[in-house]
């Protein structure tokens, strides 16, 4: 068994690539078989096992959320109650509501068993920067 948290920092809204951080970390633990779990220790910002070669299936998707659920001070959005921390603040729970704060992935031969176009992403709700903390845990 090995665990280690590592960070993300963000620049606002988006998907943000980690993969390289996991693979890291599975090969250091030196585990040829097992189930590492991905966990992400915030309520405003999910995780993504998404295309990492064309760019713009992140600005897709990135543009579907927003529209999915616009800020709170958007007109559409006038039952939302909880405004105290800002505008992208609600959205960005329903957000990681919708989406998840936890993958399983399995490892194989060493490795993280991602598909070849496969990678895995932090998904910022909040329009602020913030240091998003990961946790991973491998078990064999």
């Amino acid at each position: 068994m090995a665990q280690t948290v590592i960070s993300v920092s963000t620049r606002g809204q988006g998907l943000y690539e980690f993969t390289r951080e996991v693979e890291a970390f599975v090969r250091k633990a030196g585990v040829e078989t097992g189930l590492l779990t991905v966990f992400v220790r915030h309520t405003s910002c999910s995780l993504l096992i998404q295309e990492n070669a064309d760019p713009d299936v992140r600005r897709d998707l990135d543009q579907f959320f927003r529209r999915l659920v616009p800020p709170s001070d958007d007109p559409a959005m006038g039952w939302i109650v909880h405004t105290l921390e800002g505008p992208d603040d609600m959205p960005a729970h329903i957000k990681a509501a919708l989406t998840q704060v936890s993958i399983g992935i399995p490892v194989m031969a060493g490795r993280p068993a991602l598909g070849t176009w496969q990678g895995l992403y932090l998904f910022e709700h909040r329009d602020r920067p913030h240091r998003r903390e990961i946790v991973l845990h491998l078990g064999s």
